[in-house]
C-alpha cells in the first residue's frame, strides 16, 4: 500500500489551502526548508495574520518581503540572512530561546500550532517518513500540530533516530526530486587557521565533540585527525566530521549517552553530508530537548564544547546573537553545551572568536559590549576564550584577573587601550603607606 504513495500527491496550493487566517504555522528549516510550499502559500493573497514560527530556513523567505506583513507574521526562533532585514525593520519577530527549550513551547501548548509544513523523506515499508536532515524543533511540531502537511522529496536523506513522522499523519504533501539546499564552507582563512590550532590543542583522545558551523569550528575538525576515540553529541554537525570518521578520529566508543553512535539534532552541509547521513545507523537524530539537555550532555566524558561570539567584554560576558539591537542568529544551543560541558568529568566549554572585526578596525574584546548586545553565555558560565593570540580559563578568577586575561589574547593594536579603559573603570587602590 505505501508502495503507491505517490498516487496521493497533489499540488503545491491544494497542499497549502488548509492554512487559514489568524493561525500558527511551523516551518521546517535549514536544509529540510520545503520552499515549493513556502511559495505556493505565499502566491496567495487571501491570507491574514499567519503567524509562522521557525528556526532558521535555506533559501528566500517571500513570506517576510516589505508588503506582506499584514498577511504573515514571521516569528524566529532562531535566525539567518534572509530574516534578519525583517527583523531589523520590525516586520518580523525573534524570540531569545535556548534550542532545548524550543519544542517546548509546542509540547505544552504555550505556542499551540494549527499547521506544521515539512520536508521529509519517502515513506518505507513500513509507512514510515523521515525528518531528514533537521529533527530539531520539526518533531514537536509534527506531533502537536492539528494538521502536518509535507513535501515529499525523493532527495531527502532517511535518517535514523526518535525522527520518523508515520505517512498517515500527513493531510496532504506534494512528491519532489529536488537537490537540497547546500552549505559550501568558505575558504580557510589565517586566523581560522591559527585558532584551528589552539583549540585543538585543548581537544584530549577520547573528548566527546559538539561544534557549530562556520570557519572556526571547521579548522578546529580539520585539525583533529591524529586523535583518538572521539565522539560526537552535538546539535548540528557538517561535513568536516565526515572527515573524522573516515579517517578514524571519531569512534564514538568512549561515550557514555549514545555509544557508538553520532548524536545529533540536525545537519547543514554538501551532497556528502546527505550521502552519509542517508540510512546510516551510526548517526541518530533526536529532537533538540534531548541532544541539547545539559542532564545529558554532561554524562559523557570529556566533552568539549566549540562556540563562537560576536563580542566579549572584560568581565567575560559573551554576546553571540546580536551586533548592538540588531539580530544576528539566536541563542541557540550555545549555553545548553556551554553548561553541559562545564559539568562533564572533564569537560571544556570554548568560545572561540576573532580577536578584530570590520577588517582589524575594532576589537572584539571590549571594556563594555555595544548597547543592545545580548548576553548569550553569562560571565558565571564561560570558561575557556580562544582567539589567534592564545587561549585563556576565565572560571574562578577575579574581575580584575579576567581583564588581565583577555586583554593577553586581544589584537596587540588595542591592549594598551583596553588597559587605559580598565584603570579608569576600576582605578587602583592607592598603595599601603
Amino acid at each position: 500500500m505505501h508502495s503507491q504513495w505517490k498516487t496521493r500527491a497533489v499540488s503545491a496550493a491544494d497542499v497549502v489551502s488548509a492554512i487559514r487566517s489568524d493561525t500558527n504555522v511551523f516551518i521546517h528549516g535549514a536544509c529540510a526548508t520545503p520552499t515549493p510550499l513556502i511559495e505556493a502559500l505565499c502566491a496567495r493573497r487571501d491570507l491574514a495574520a499567519v503567524r509562522l514560527y521557525h528556526l532558521h530556513t535555506a533559501g528566500p523567505a517571500p513570506f517576510a518581503a516589505p508588503g506582506r506583513e499584514q498577511e504573515f507574521r514571521s516569528v524566529s526562533l532562531f535566525t539567518g540572512a534572509p530574516l534578519r532585514p525583517a527583523i531589523q525593520e520590525n516586520r518580523a519577530d525573534f524570540v531569545p530561546i535556548f534550542l532545548s527549550d524550543i519544542p517546548g513551547l509546542f509540547l505544552s501548548g504555550s505556542v499551540p500550532l494549527d499547521v506544521a509544513v515539512l520536508q521529509v523523506s519517502p515513506p518505507d515499508r513500513h509507512g514510515m517518513c523521515s525528518l531528514g536532515t533537521s529533527c530539531d524543533a520539526a518533531k514537536a511540531a509534527a506531533e502537536t500540530a492539528r494538521i502536518v502537511v509535507a513535501e515529499i522529496n525523493e532527495q531527502m536523506p532517511r535518517t535514523h533516530g526518535n525522527n520518523v513522522l508515520p505517512l498517515d499523519r500527513i493531510h496532504a504533501f506534494i512528491a519532489t526530486d529536488r537537490p537540497l539546499f547546500e552549505h559550501h564552507p568558505e575558504p580557510e582563512t589565517a586566523i581560522e587557521a591559527r585558532i584551528g590550532e589552539i583549540v585543538a590543542e585543548l581537544v584530549e583522545d577520547g573528548s566527546t565533540l559538539q561544534m557549530g558551523i562556520g570557519g572556526i569550528p571547521d579548522a578546529v575538525l580539520s585539525r583533529l585527525h591524529g586523535k583518538r576515540d572521539l565522539g560526537i553529541h552535538t546539535e548540528m554537525f557538517s561535513d568536516r566530521v565526515v572527515d573524522l570518521v573516515e579517517s578514524g578520529a571519531v569512534t564514538n566508543r568512549l561515550k557514555a549517552v549514545g555509544v557508538g553512535r553520532i548524536v545529533t539534532s540536525f545537519t547543514n552541509g554538501t551532497r556528502r553530508l546527505f550521502e552519509f547521513i542517508h540510512d546510516n545507523p551510526l548517526v541518530a537524530f533526536y529532537p533538540c530537548d534531548w541532544t541539547n539537555d545539559t542532564s545529558v550532555i554532561r554524562k559523557n566524558p570529556k566533552v568539549v564544547a566549540i562556540n563562537s561570539a560576536i563580542q566579549i567584554d572584560l568581565t567575560g560576558q559573551v554576546c553571540a546573537d546580536s551586533i548592538g539591537h540588531r539580530i544576528f542568529s539566536g541563542i541557540g544551543g550555545q549555553m545548553d553545551f556551554i553548561r553541559g560541558a562545564a559539568l562533564s568529568r572533564g569537560g571544556k566549554p570554548i568560545i572561540a572568536l576573532p580577536s578584530t572585526a570590520a577588517g582589524g578596525k575594532v576589537s572584539r574584546l571590549v571594556v563594555q559590549l555595544n548597547p543592545g548586545a545580548g548576553v548569550v553565555t553569562t560571565r558565571g558560565h564561560v570558561h575557556w576564550v580562544v582567539t589567534e593570540y592564545g587561549a585563556v580559563n576565565l572560571h574562578g578568577k577575579t574581575l580584575r584577573e579576567r581583564a588581565d586575561a583577555l586583554i593577553s589574547i586581544a589584537h596587540p593594536d588595542f591592549r594598551a587601550e583596553l588597559r587605559r579603559d580598565v584603570a579608569r573603570l576600576r582605578p587602583q587602590p592607592p598603595p599601603a603607606p
